[in-house]
Order: structure tokens, then C-alpha cells, then sequence
């Protein structure tokens, strides 16, 4: 699975937990894609794949090679100026919505 595969490449850099939101933490049968938030806490930068660096075009490597997004949390979102952790819990209405946590931990 691309995601899972995605997870695992943050946690051997040091991430220890991400945050899903998007229209994959909806109801929708076929969400469009996933959006991740990773945590900076204690990442090696030096040791992390440099496609969770690379935003160009719309973040399409990411998008490619995991069928995703991925956002670091602390890092401030252009429009909003909210981290990207925050961003994601609004939508584009500045309405509040929910996120999932995942403890990288405890994936294999």
C-alpha cells in the first residue's frame, strides 16, 4: 500500500506520529486522496526521503509515488497562517473538523 509505505519511510527518518485528515476522514466510499501531516519532533532531516521536501507542482511526486499529500505540521500554511497541524482541522469554510492520529509506532 503506497501510504503505508509512505508511513514507514517517516518513521525510520525518527517521525513518530502523523495526523490524516482530508476526504479520506470522511464518509466519502472514494476518497480523492489522503492528506498527511507529519510531526517534526525528532525527524533526521539528513535521513528522510527528499520527496516529503518536494512541493513542486502541487506536491505531484508526492501525490505519484503515494497517492497523497504530505505537510510538515509545524511549517505555516501560506493563506490561513495556521501550521499545517491546525489547517487541517478547518474547512474551507473555517468550519472544524476532525483528524486522525497515528502513532507510527505501531505500524509494522
Amino acid at each position: 500500500m503506497k501510504l503505508e509505505a509512505a508511513l514507514r519511510l517517516l518513521r525510520d527518518a525518527g517521525c513518530s506520529r502523523v495526523f490524516v485528515g482530508g476526504s479520506f476522514v470522511t464518509a466519502k466510499s472514494e476518497p480523492a486522496d489522503v492528506d498527511v501531516v507529519w510531526d517534526l519532533t525528532g525527524v533526521d532531516a539528513g535521513a528522510l526521503d527528499t520527496i516529503f521536501f518536494d512541493f513542486e507542482d502541487e506536491r505531484a511526486a508526492q501525490k505519484h509515488r503515494f497517492g497523497g499529500e504530505f505537510f510538515p505540521a509545524q511549517l505555516v500554511e501560506g493563506v490561513t497562517g495556521r501550521s499545517f497541524l491546525r489547517f487541517f482541522q478547518y474547512t474551507r469554510d473555517d468550519e472544524p473538523v476532525g483528524i486522525v492520529a497515528i502513532d507510527l509506532e505501531t505500524i509494522p
